[in-house]
């Protein structure tokens, strides 16, 4: 029988901040694979944990991953951290997890630590739905598409970035979802200098621009509110006369009414008030 591939959460920042459940796991299996085993080390020296390590990261993620196959497929049980946080988030555990599938090999995941679930909670932002992004992508034409779609993106939006990167993607962020855009700046998650600011992106410039940014951040973003919606709509409509918009409906086979309530909608007003200003549209034409 082939064995079993563990995704074991690990601390984000606080060592403290790991299950009973990992710690027994990574003791119990047969191999750790790490994304930094010099980084790992000092997780397993403090709790104790003597496991035999082998590296697995973005460099070596498919030639790697088949040794590991392999070894899953002989039986060995293997546990998969990473340097902090949940493996498969915004790293290549995602890639290992696939290929268990594609061989009928059993996974599991052991809950604990995620940066964005802490940051998003913690942020003051709407929880309820939320877009969870990761690094923006480096090459420019994916990343102005992304950018894109965030500019009309209603949910909160969670993303990741290092210091070294900060302003310049705040900039990005700003021109795409509008200067005035809330949003919630963490840095250094569960650390003993944990900060957390609620700001605009116009603000938050204004600070960096003048404060070197250190740790890594995550960036929990207020949606496109109901109100911008509608503003953006309304503003869309509005270079069309009325009798142009309500044929966009009556040509799909929409009779006046349903065009009315349609139009109605799209300009967010009521049906009545569409219907008045056609009337004395009619009327202005005599």
């Amino acid at each position: 029988m082939s064995g079993t591939l563990y995704l074991c959460a690990t601390p984000i920042g606080n060592m403290e901040d790991i299950t009973y459940r990992v710690v027994n796991t990574l003791k119990e299996v047969d191999i750790i694979a790490a994304e930094d085993t010099r980084t790992s080390r000092k997780l397993l020296d403090r709790y104790e944990i003597t496991t035999p390590m082998t590296s697995y990261h973005e460099h070596n993620k498919i030639e790697k991953a088949k040794v590991l196959i392999s070894k899953l497929m002989a039986g060995s049980d293997i546990a998969l951290i990473t340097d902090a946080g949940t493996p498969g988030i915004s790293d290549p555990g995602e890639e290992l997890v696939d290929m268990c599938y594609e061989n009928e090999i059993e996974v599991t995941s052991l809950p604990g630590a995620a940066a964005l679930i802490t940051a998003v909670t913690m942020s003051g932002q709407s929880c309820r739905r939320f877009a969870f992004e990761a690094f923006l992508p480096k090459d420019k034409k994916y990343r102005q598409h992304i950018l894109e779609e965030l500019a009309d993106e209603t949910r909160t939006i969670i993303l990741y970035e290092s210091p070294h990167h900060l302003v310049k993607t705040l900039k990005e962020l700003a021109a795409a979802l509008g200067e005035d855009r809330q949003l919630t700046i963490l840095r250094e998650l569960t650390k003993k200098y944990e900060q957390k600011v609620r700001i605009t992106f116009k603000k938050a410039l204004e600070y960096y621009e003048e404060n070197e940014p250190r740790g890594e951040y995550v960036l929990v973003i207020a949606g496109k509110s109901r109100d911008e919606q509608i503003e953006e709509s309304r503003q869309k409509w509005e270079e069309i006369t009325l009798e142009e918009h309500m044929e966009i409906y009556t040509d799909k086979g929409m009779d006046r009414k349903e065009a009315m309530k349609a139009v109605a909608k799209d300009r967010g007003v009521g049906k009545r008030d569409i219907y008045k200003a056609l009337l004395r549209e009619e009327e202005d034409e005599v």
